[in-house]
């Protein structure tokens, strides 16, 4: 074990060294509230002859996707429309939507809707510039390289992050998982966060996505590959979720809450798109692929026993964002603050109604759970301690709500 921990914290060395030759340009952003009316002017600008507009049928239903397309169309741009995104966005789905793209002569795409659209158009995007790759052949780091047609995202959820990530997630049913694509070509150009589109949220969501979004800013404040720019805008992340989520749950039309759910969003989308996620997201992933878990609530389950796992080693780190999070006491240790930095995870999601464990886990599939959660996380995600397979499977079978 000792070799192969100095294996992994070798190679989280060199790619943190590498990843500063990459191109870490934000989106331009377009925000606040009716900012998606600006939108069609901006496209118009840019001389786009076909947009092809990732959505899906919920949203269509909805309306949401509505005043977009008015815009579009008084503005003069031609658009065709893909609304059969699937939740968690496999890879026939991901080519259906290549394949209108393709059929309807479009040069660039919009990803409207919560993570699968993200999902699912930058998976188009990817086997636009790569023809020759699957989507199998395009997993894992740096496996694109190409540049994307222009694309624009429009969040309709605050948690994902995926309007400025490098990150797509993509599902294979036949092998029950999800596995990540990581490259810069696949973070968006543009990004609207207009806080008006995410009003109708349902409660559990929003409550699955803000977790989302908190554990991406936890993962990536407590690993070890961070700049100056991913702590602060983690610090700022964790700030306005333990500020306004639960105001959001509560009070879904406060609009000055949803907009600063979008902006911790967002900038847990930039703190974790350079310094990566962990553990919660290496299992969340398989969960998903394996019980159809959605990604959000497998995190907040998994983000405050995985803090447990880590203890001392992730202290210091968590000591700060309890003090992010408004929740220090004078006088409270390190130890102290880290715990009730945890706890105080634990009491949000139990306020929110996110169970404390998972009832779908069976004792038969934990090695392959750990299988799919190391393959993913070893040797990239520079965690703050590496977890053995024995301490993996102890972790899952405490999750078990029958365990």
């Amino acid at each position: 074990m000792a070799l192969y921990v100095i294996y992994c914290r070798t190679f989280q060395w060199v790619m943190k060294l590498a990843v500063n030759f990459l191109d870490w340009s934000e989106p331009q952003l377009l925000q606040g509230a009716n900012s998606l009316r600006e939108l069609p002017a901006l496209i118009k600008s840019l001389g786009l002859k076909k947009l092809l507009i990732v959505t899906d049928r919920e949203l269509m239903r909805l309306g949401l996707p509505q005043p977009l397309f008015q815009g579009l169309e008084q503005a003069g741009v031609a658009f065709a429309v893909f609304d059969e995104t699937c939740q968690n966005p496999t890879i026939e789905n991901i080519e259906r939507a290549r394949k209108r793209y393709l059929d309807e002569s479009c040069d660039a795409l919009v990803a409207f809707g919560g993570g699968s659209p993200m999902d699912c158009a930058k998976g188009v995007g990817a086997r636009l510039v790569r023809p020759t790759k699957s989507l199998a052949q395009l997993r894992g780091l740096l496996k694109i390289r190409r540049r994307l047609p222009p694309f624009f995202a429009v969040p309709t959820t605050a948690g994902t992050g995926s309007e400025t990530t490098l990150a797509a997630v993509v599902t294979d049913p036949e092998a029950q998982e999800k596995y990540p694509m990581n490259d810069p070509a696949l973070r968006p150009k543009y990004a609207v966060l207009d806080p008006l589109l995410t009003i109708g949220l349902p409660k559990h969501i929003t409550a699955a996505t803000g977790m989302d979004a908190l554990t991406h800013a936890v993962e990536a404040f407590i690993g070890r590959s961070n700049t100056k720019n991913t702590e602060a805008r983690a610090l700022e992340a964790v700030r306005l979720i333990f500020a306004n989520l639960e105001t959001v749950y509560e009070d879904g039309k406060n609009l000055p809450a949803r907009e600063a759910m979008l902006r911790a969003s967002y900038f847990a989308g930039i703190a974790f798109t350079r310094a990566y996620v962990g553990y919660c997201h290496a299992v969340a992933h398989k969960l998903g692929g394996l019980y159809h878990v959605p990604h959000g609530l497998a995190n907040a389950i998994l983000l405050p026993h995985v803090l447990d796992y880590f203890g001392e080693s992730a202290q210091a780190r968590l000591a700060l964002l309890a003090k992010a999070a408004g929740i220090a006491k004078q006088g409270q240790s390190q130890a102290e603050l880290a715990a009730a930095f945890i706890e105080a995870i634990r009491g949000m999601n139990r306020r929110m109604g996110i169970p404390e464990g998972f009832e779908c886990i069976r004792e038969a599939d934990i090695p392959e759970i750990i299988d799919a959660a190391f393959k993913e996380a070893h040797p990239l995600y520079p965690v703050p301690k590496i977890m053995t397979r024995a301490d993996c499977a102890a972790l899952l079978l405490r999750l078990r709500m029958d365990g």
